[in-house]
């Protein structure tokens, strides 16, 4: 969505048809901030759900950081607290409610000093779905190196 981006979810876009976007906080603990601006951290097979009206993030892995002290946090793949909106957790709540709909991390960023979290709703794609994608790029690569060759030739 914006700032310095930390870490990103390539897969996520592969696999989820992403429907919508938000931007929540993130509650970190003791050196977290510190991993995450060195780049230690990986979103790869995290998944965010809702519970007694909060939002969670899971199986986020942050490292922890090597110059650290006690502040440490010792468990790298802890359930993370996502902060938004009253409003929005309830848009969430009746859109996940619907079969097939999902709340999967983008990516990680600052913006303003501050960790942000872009959550998608997203639906899974089916493997046709996957092979289509993949056709689709190719098919755009190869116009573009024709035009290309055409332009210069």
């Amino acid at each position: 969505m914006g700032g310095k981006s930390l870490v990103s979810n390539k897969a996520a876009r592969h696999d989820y048809h992403i429907s919508e976007a938000y931007e929540a906080g993130i509650e970190l603990q003791g050196t977290e901030v510190k991993s995450l601006r060195e780049g230690q951290a990986n979103l790869k097979d995290s998944f965010a759900r809702i519970e007694r009206g909060e939002v969670f993030l899971y199986n986020m892995h942050i490292s922890p950081y090597e110059f650290g002290n006690i502040a440490n946090v010792s468990d790298p793949k802890r359930p993370r607290r996502l902060l938004l909106h009253k409003s929005q957790i309830r848009r969430l709540i009746s859109q996940t409610s619907v079969k097939g709909f999902t709340l999967v991390p983008l990516s990680a960023y600052l913006k303003g000093g501050r960790v942000k979290i872009e959550l998608a709703l997203a639906r899974g794609k089916r493997l046709y779905d996957k092979r289509e994608a993949i056709k689709r790029r190719e098919a755009d690569l190869e116009v573009k190196r024709t035009l290309k060759g055409k332009i210069r030739g």
